[in-house]
């Protein structure tokens, strides 16, 4: 075997024993099933259609044909069905076993919804929306007017400055959708080649290996394998997400967001190479498996800061960190998902970033060499950094 072709052959490896693993299989679907099911209740929801039966009496029979007439109108998945009833006790009657769904009646006040334990709140809109239309066209009529002049100067509207109001409630759900696959992903797949670089450690049998293959070719080739089966996963779940997306009201919305899905994975490729290297660490300063809580605390606690900041921070302080690494590998694709960068931003970003995921690969490599023939017990950077191989 050559050894320049070295770490293609530990990057199959790692493939082949991660594809096997009957953990890694399991969790994958499942996730998938989870991510089916999500959007298969949306789509189911978005095209439920509901009937409702509306008790109503003599006095209320005439304003509840109102509602059920505007009812399609108003919502096309909402009809409305009335229940003749004699009196305001048979209406009652009918609410409490359940063969109406409420009871539609006059108050001092106005109109009332009566429904056993709560009134479901499409067939409220429809009643509230007919209702007062009804009604204030009749005081309409009454002065002498009509329902336009009555309302001339009522509306109220919202609108944002960027773009269009909804899109930008998605835009901000993938944003954080983002950020949490990120995170997901740098943990679990990190810490599994913390793991995997320790137990070869503890074991001893990177001594052997090392006899055959330079120490740089099993961290390039572990790490490629840990970014192939990372993005791998993610593309996964990003297909089964689009695919499911465009089955509920969200699918008109995809073709706007596609671009900063792609910027997304771009992003993630470098951001998540530069914390596998960490991790790879992690597991090279740890000297048996307990230790890898401790040696990875660091990278864990900036993974969090990550996550969190992507979270919660807003305003000036994300546009600074939209900008350095490895903040950027979050919150740049999510400004682009939202509108608020623009391409040659992302591609500055880029830059900056897979530059110095280069820098940290580097220094990785140095320390992961030295504290991986270590065998005395957990290192720290610094004694890793100075150990002579």
């Amino acid at each position: 075997m050559k050894t320049t072709n070295a770490w293609t052959l530990v990057a199959r490896r790692e493939l082949s024993v991660r594809l096997r693993d009957k953990t890694f299989i399991g969790s994958t679907l499942l996730s998938l099933v989870i991510l089916v099911g999500v959007f298969g209740f949306q789509a189911w929801t978005a095209n439920k259609a509901s009937t409702f039966d509306l008790a109503v009496t003599s006095q209320s029979q005439q304003m509840g044909q109102v509602v059920a007439d505007a009812a399609p109108g108003i919502d096309d998945k909402v009809s409305v069905t009335l229940v003749d009833v004699a009196d305001e006790e048979a209406a009652k009657a009918a609410v409490t076993d359940e063969s109406a769904d409420a009871w539609l009646h006059q108050t001092t006040d106005g109109w009332q919804l009566v429904g056993k334990s709560d009134v479901d709140s499409s067939l409220q809109d429809v009643a509230t929306q007919s209702i007062g239309t009804a009604v204030l066209t009749a005081n309409a009529d009454k002065a002498g007017t009509d329902v336009t002049s009555l309302q001339k100067g009522t509306a109220v509207t919202t609108d944002i400055l960027d773009g269009d109001a909804e899109q930008a409630g998605i835009a901000k759900a993938v944003g954080f959708g983002m950020a949490i696959l990120f995170y997901m992903s740098a943990a679990i797949f990190g810490m599994y080649l913390a793991m995997s670089v320790t137990e070869e450690k503890q074991s001893r049998i990177v001594e052997i290996i090392a006899t055959s293959i330079p120490l740089r070719h099993l961290l390039f080739g572990k790490l490629i394998a840990a970014v192939a089966l990372a993005v791998g996963q993610l593309l996964l779940y990003a297909a089964v997400a689009v695919i499911g997306a465009s089955f509920t009201e969200w699918g008109d919305m995809l073709p706007s967001l596609t671009a900063g899905l792609a910027w997304f994975i771009v992003f993630f490729i470098a951001g998540f190479t530069m914390i596998a290297a960490l991790y790879a660490v992690s597991g090279a300063l740890a000297s048996r498996q307990e230790d890898i809580q401790s040696t990875s605390f660091p990278v864990t606690m900036l993974l969090m800061v990550m996550f969190f900041g992507a979270m919660f921070a807003s305003g000036p302080i994300v546009d600074v960190l939209a900008w350095i690494p490895p903040f950027s590998a979050i919150l740049q694709p999510m400004r682009l998902v939202s509108g608020e960068a623009q391409w040659w931003e992302a591609l500055i970003s880029l830059g900056i970033l897979a530059a110095v995921t280069v820098g940290v690969i580097l220094v990785a490599e140095r320390i992961y060499r030295r504290a991986l023939m270590q065998t005395g017990g957990k290192l720290s950077y610094k004694d890793a950094w100075n150990a002579e191989l």
